[in-house]
């Protein structure tokens, strides 16, 4: 898998704003950038980035994911920051 593959695999599954992600094909890191962790907990914002992996989690096709997961507002802050 690459990281375009999997940025798709995200996109399509939930409504970013921005996405990247970095890895070695196993072992990825993403910053996911969605209006829908707004009000959610970190633990809800990365189950629901996991949803869109489904069974790859599973399946060892993608091995570990390392998630950093902000609203607009959150990233528009850290930006300025």
């Amino acid at each position: 898998m690459t990281a375009d593959e999997l940025k798709s695999i995200i996109s399509a599954s939930l409504r970013c704003d921005y996405i990247d992600v970095d890895g070695d094909g196993r072992h990825w890191t993403a910053l996911v950038v969605s209006p829908e962790f707004e009000g959610k907990r970190s633990i809800q914002r990365h189950q629901r980035v996991f949803a869109t992996l489904g069974a790859r989690m599973k399946t060892d096709e993608v091995h570990a994911l390392s998630i950093h997961a902000l609203t607009p507002a959150e990233w528009q802050a850290a930006q300025q920051a």
